[in-house]
Parts: structure tokens; sequence; C-alpha cells
């Protein structure tokens, strides 16, 4: 090939030619190229073999079924999803059908009057891509998913008339309805509806729209979680016939099992738990070959028994994707009569299983395992407070006579394993989160911390070792699977992450390759400092998202090489694959994965890729309007918080009583523009230089919050800091002016941010 690159034909490109070519025309057939470049005879013979070595190389790739595209490149349209927002409240998609490291595009703002509400995270986009300078932007064309007209909104009556007013804090359309359909339907002003565009809309003012559905009232104490499911398009309930099968479900008997009675497996949860999918057990390991070692048994429901590929159970858990939790409730992947029932492993209850028997040496590295389907019988069921409790001394009625038997061992062979994860040095971020508790009522009664006890550590290595064996063994079976997968962060995240230390005065190497250990040292470094928890934050948002894949490119945030979800078959359809997968491969039953399901792996990681951001996305809502609703009766009180979000728009600020998020607009931060330094994670004045960084604490005032909406607003009280001499003071552009001049009246206009009572975004968490 060499040979013909340096002998090209008359008016063969060279390859950075080709490539430049192909940068600039998107996807383009081979014929095309050709006709292009006016090539005949032996020079299309030379241009198949150049472009069959770019492909090899990676710098150009397939697109579609005939057409090749410069590697990396968008094409001119295509279906995207948000799956990322940066620390300035901007955007960013990729493309459904491309793979983990594509390029991801900024979703450049909405200009379309006609859209129903703003994307967020989770949602999917039919976009176009174009080149601004050096990057690609995507432009919405429309929401997918949902009609673009349909929203979710509030009756609002008036003496003029009556409007639905949307609950999404992003959107912008107000429909307004028909008093013939008001009476018709006797709608109530606060009525929480479901409603649409009705008719041509005027070109200003509210848009006519009629009625659909009225789905509850905005003063329900649990409206919080209603509005999530209709606004997030959450699939709910089952139909008769998937409720039929699993009411039909048959206790297990030990045909084509193991019985792991004798073993005694214990569940242990949170206290509040409805199902228990997994139980564990350890003991020491008496072949003299491995002495100080340890034998641990991992057993999860079987419910790839019940779920019969194809059946309305399995479809309907496959549309869901995952269950979804809510302060007050669950929407469940299968139906209350397996996931509470028969695949819920139950003290006391025969239950089937699949099962893991892993073998640990003294410094905690895993020798070999083995997988089986079981019969178990769990030995008891404690939460993590009650083990926890048991093991630092004080015992109950339950934990007592388990704690030297059962207890004692499982935290002696974590402690062994111990060794072997902190010789893999996963990535250590710290995260706080909150517990919202409720009365009977449905009103909230407090927002707690959660304990991070080591009961969950223990419970989330050994979950983390079982699902390795179950990837490793699917690997050497040669069966395919879905990987959860977790890509190193990109370079030009990286970028960002040493640009950001540099104005903490930390450096690092932009040319040395991420690595959980480079991440740990310096979040060790800085985490008993001034900048630990902004370090903390910035380090978790440097983070690649993880997703499901066919393809392997590994875990780096846990920095291991293969990893499959298998611990959680009642709540993730993952879970269910790759117990499937594990049946065929071991020839466990002929439940197992089929030709058909493996030709149908890509779309279905996609789809569940898809369930999982869309489940997040709702929790979230549905958390920020519980936490709005709390806070409700103490507008006008002083909280002390920390920045968390520094925006063109303005400041987002987490109060450290609730962990509630909310807004400071720029506008109200003194009169002068302020300047957003993305550099530096700053606004700053232009006048005086002053400065609202990332990850100060302040002192702030609440002045509305919006149960309906989630919208928090606060005013600061807090001084800017004074201006940094050594700090180049960032040009003033107009899509970075924030507050107004000293002086200057404000216009409708104004580039101030979003009016109160329309913002208070929160910023999305990362899991």
């Amino acid at each position: 090939m060499t040979k013909n690159r340096d002998r090209r034909p008359q008016g063969l490109p060279t390859r950075d030619e080709l490539v430049r070519f192909l940068r600039d025309a998107g996807e383009t057939e081979k014929s095309d190229i050709a006709h292009a470049f006016g090539l005949k005879g032996a020079e299309r013979r030379a241009l198949r073999d150049m472009i069959r070595d770019l492909e090899g190389e990676g710098r150009i790739g397939k697109r579609g079924r005939k057409g090749f595209a410069e590697a990396g490149s968008l094409p001119p349209t295509g279906v995207a999803d948000v799956v990322e927002r940066d620390a300035d409240g901007d955007l960013y998609v990729r493309l459904v059908k491309a793979g983990t490291d594509a390029p991801l595009a900024r979703l450049a703002p909405d200009r379309n009057e006609k859209a129903a509400g703003a994307p967020g995270l989770g949602d999917r986009l039919l976009v176009r891509f174009e080149r601004v300078g050096d990057q690609t932007e995507a432009r919405l064309i429309k929401k997918l998913g949902q009609s673009a007209h349909r929203i979710l909104g509030v009756i609002r009556k008036s003496r003029r008339e009556i409007r639905v007013e949307p609950v999404d804090r992003k959107a912008k359309d107000v429909l307004t309805i028909s008093e013939h359909e008001a009476r018709e339907r006797d709608l109530k002003d606060g009525d929480l509806v479901l409603a649409e565009l009705s008719g041509r809309p005027s070109r200003y003012g509210p848009k006519p729209g009629r009625v659909l559905e009225v789905v509850g009232r905005e003063d329900q104490p649990r409206a919080a979680s209603l509005i999530a499911v209709h606004s997030h398009g959450l699939p709910t309930g089952f139909s008769e016939a998937a409720e039929a099968a699993a009411a039909a479900a048959q206790a297990p008997t030990l045909k084509g099992r193991e019985d792991l009675r004798k073993i005694p497996l214990i569940t242990i949860d949170p206290a509040d738990a409805r199902d228990h999918d997994d139980a564990v057990f350890a003991e020491p390991d008496q072949d003299p070959k491995n002495k100080g070692g340890w034998i641990v048994w991992v057993a999860i429901a079987d419910v790839a028994a019940y779920v019969g590929l194809g059946s309305a159970l399995d479809r309907e858990a496959r549309d869901k994707g995952n269950s979804t939790y809510f302060p007050d409730r669950v929407e469940p992947m299968l139906p209350h009569a397996l996931s509470s029932n028969l695949c819920s492993l139950r003290e006391g209850e025969d239950r089937a299983c699949l099962a893991v028997r892993m073998v640990f040496d003294k410094t905690g590295k895993k020798i070999s395992h083995q997988f089986m389907r079981g019969l178990m019988r769990s030995a008891a069921k404690v939460s993590y407070e009650q083990a926890q409790a048991a093991i630092d001394g004080q015992p109950d009625d339950v934990t007592g006579p388990i704690l030297d038997p059962i207890l004692k061992p499982l935290w002696a062979a974590y402690r062994t394993m111990l060794i072997g994860r902190e010789r893999r040095s996963p990535l250590a971020i710290e995260t706080l989160e909150r517990k919202i508790k409720l009365n009977e009522a449905g009103e909230v009664v407090s927002i707690e911390p959660r304990r991070s006890l080591e009961a969950h550590r223990l419970i989330e290595e050994m979950m983390i070792q079982a699902n390795v064996a179950a990837a490793e063994t699917l690997e050497q079976k040669k069966t395919p699977l879905i990987y959860r997968v977790h890509d190193a962060p990109s370079q030009e995240k990286i970028f960002n992450l040493a640009d950001f230390l540099g104005t903490l005065g930390l450096r690092w190497n932009k040319g040395e390759p991420p690595s959980t250990r480079r991440f740990n040292d310096l979040l060790n470094e800085t985490r008993d400092g001034p900048h630990g928890e902004i370090v903390n934050e910035v380090v978790l948002r440097t983070q690649m998202q993880a997703v499901y894949s066919p393809e392997n490119v590994g875990h780096f945030g846990l920095h291991l090489d293969r990893y499959a979800h298998f611990t959680s078959p009642i709540r993730r359809y993952a879970d269910l694959i790759v117990h499937r997968g594990l049946i065929r491969a071991l020839g466990l039953g002929s439940d197992g994965l089929t030709d058909k399901e493996i030709s149908q792996l890509e779309a279905i990681a996609d789809h569940i890729v898809m369930t999982e951001r869309r489940a997040m996305a709702a929790e979230r809502d549905a958390n920020d309007r519980y936490v709005a609703a709390f806070l409700q009766d103490r507008t006008g009180a002083i909280f002390s918080g920390r920045i968390t979000g520094v925006t063109k728009f303005g400041l987002f600020v987490r109060l450290e009583e609730t962990g509630a998020d909310g807004l400071v607009p720029v506008r109200d931060l003194g009169d002068e523009y302020f300047i957003h330094d993305d550099r530096a994670h700053a606004l700053v004045g232009q006048r005086t230089g002053k400065r609202w960084t990332l990850g100060r604490t302040v002192d702030v005032r609440l002045l509305e919050a919006t149960p309906i909406t989630g919208g928090l607003i606060f005013e600061m009280l807090s001084e800017p800091a004074a201006a940094d001499p050594n700090a180049p003071r960032p040009r003033l552009g107009v899509r970075d002016r924030g507050g107004p001049p000293s002086g200057k009246p404000r216009g409708k206009g104004r580039p101030g941010g979003p009016k109160p009572g329309k913002s208070g975004t929160k910023k999305g968490k990362r899991k």
C-alpha cells in the first residue's frame, strides 16, 4: 500500500486531502468521492486502497450503508441524547447510535418560539449539527418521545381567562382553555392537567389549548412524584396479562437446582426495603493451599425463571428498563407479586436464585469463582444499621444470634477483599446523599443526610466482585453480553480540569493519561484543605457517564477491565440480560439468552441507557419539588450554602442544611456587569474585578420556593471576593454579560438571566 501512495495516479488526492474533503462534505459515498476528483479506472482502484488504509488507521469510518466520513465527525442531522451538563449549565448531546467515545456537541440555546420546553438531561432529541469555528454545535429540531406541543401544567383561573401554566420550569408555553371546555370538564383552579396545543396560535400571547386528562391536584402532598411520572413519560402500572402472569407464578422446587438451603445466606438492605434481591455469606477457605483465604457467596433472585423472553412481563420490564424510586412510592420494573414476593429473598422462605461462589486469597485477590442455579432460604433479614451496630458491639435480638457465625465472618472476608480494592484504587469521590422523609399524609417532615456505613461498603464490594465474575464467565464462554462501561475522561475534560486547578495554585500535567490513582492523590491532597469540596465536585464533573454497551471499554471509575450488572435483576433489565447469558453459557436451563436477543443487544443497551437517564431525571425533579414544598414556609429565612454552579445567568447555591439547590440570578449580584470566566468557574465584575467563584461558602436568603416547579430563588447576602491581581481580566462578550452597569435602568431585553419563579434549575448530579 505504501508503494501505491508514493506513486499516486494523476488526479488522486493525497490522504490528507481526502480527509479534509470528507470533513467538509460529511457523509459521502465512494462513487461521489471519485466523481468529485474526476477519477477513473486505475485511479478509482487506488482510491479504494486509500480508503481501506485510512479506515484501518481510524482516520475515517463508515457512515450509513455505503458512505464514509472523517472519524469522529457528525452527520448533518441525527437523533441524540442529552448526556451531560457542564459547570456553566450548558448541555451536551451524543448521537444515539454512536459509541461512548463519540464526540459530544454543545446544544445551542433554542431560538424556536414554538418549542414546548427546553430539553434537559436524559431527553432524546432530533438535532442539526453545525460547525461554529473549531467546534460543532447541535441545534434542536424537535424533542422526541412526546408531542412537541403537549405539556403538563396547572389550571390557573382569573377573571379574564383560564390558563394552563407548565410545571416544567424550563418550559415557555402557556396555553389558554376556553370557558366552555372548563365548564364541560369541571376544571378547578389548581388542577394538574395534561394539555396540548389546539388550533393555530396567535403571534403574541398565550396559545390556545385543550385538556387531554386531569391527572391530580397541585396541592396533593404526593403531587411531586405524580408530576415527575407524567412529565418524563414514565410507563406506569402493568397490563392485565403481565399481572396475571405474575400472580400465576409458582414457588420454586429443587428441580434443576443446587440445594443451598443449608448455607446461612442473609440479606442486608435499607430498613425500609420492600424487596431483597441479593444475599451474602462468607466463611474461611479450608483449602490448605489458600491459607488465610475466604469463600464468599452471593446469591441473587432468579428473575429469569419467572420472566420468560418475549412474554408480557418481559416486554413491559424492557419498556420500563428499570425501577424508579420516589420519596413516596416506587414505580417497579416488575409487578409486586414478583418483586416483593417470589423474586424477593424473604427470610425463612425457599427462593430460586442464581448464585456465585467466589474464592479470595489472603491478599484480597479473587482466584476462582463458580456460578450455579440454586434454591436458597434466607437465614435473616438485617438492615445496614442493624448489621453495623452489631459489629460495633451493640447487637439486638435479630443480630445477636448471627453475630459470631455470620456477621463477623462477613466482615473478616470484606476486610481481606478491601486489600485488593485498595490495590486496585477505584475512584474515591465523596458524595453526600440526603433522604427525604414523609409522614403518613405524604408531607415532608425532614431531609437528612444518608449515613455512609462500613456495612454499605461491604455489600457494595461483594456485589462488585459478583458483577466482575459474571462478565469474566460470559467472556470465557464467548457469550455476548451487555457491559456496564465507564470511559476515561476525555482530553477536553482533562484540559479544563487542569486549567481550573491552575486557578487554585494546583498543578495537573495535561499530557498525563488520566488514572484513578492520580485523581485519588489529588482528592487526598486537598480533602482537608479550603478547596477540598470544590475539587471533589470538579473531579466528579470531569468524569464521563457510565452506560450500558455490548462493546467493552472497561470501567474507569471502578478501575476494572470488565464489568457487567448482575446483582439487581428485580429492578434493572440489564441484569436480567446477564442472568440469561449465564444460563445459556453454563447450560443451566432452556430459558437463557436466545440468538434473537443477542442480535438485539445493541438496541437493548441504547434503550436501557435512555430509561436509566429518564428515571434519574424524574427522581431528581420529584426530589426538587418535595424540597421546595418543605422550604415554602421558610421564605425569608437565611441559610448557609456553597456555590456549586457558576453560569452566565447566575449562581447555583446548595444549602448545607438540606442539600437543596437554588439560583441567585446574576441581575441581583450588584450594579455592574459580571463576566463569566469559564476557565476559573467565576463571575468577575467588569468594573471592580470582584469575583464569585465555584465552591465558595456563602449566606443566602430564600426569596421564593415554588413546589409546582421545584424552583428556589435566593438573595445573596455575602459580599464578592476581592479582585485577584494575578488573574487576567476576562474580555466582555455579549453572551457573558451579567447584571446592569451602575445607574442604567433595566429594559425588557436585559441580559440578566431568567425571571424569579421561572428559574432555579438544579444542577444534575452524576451517578
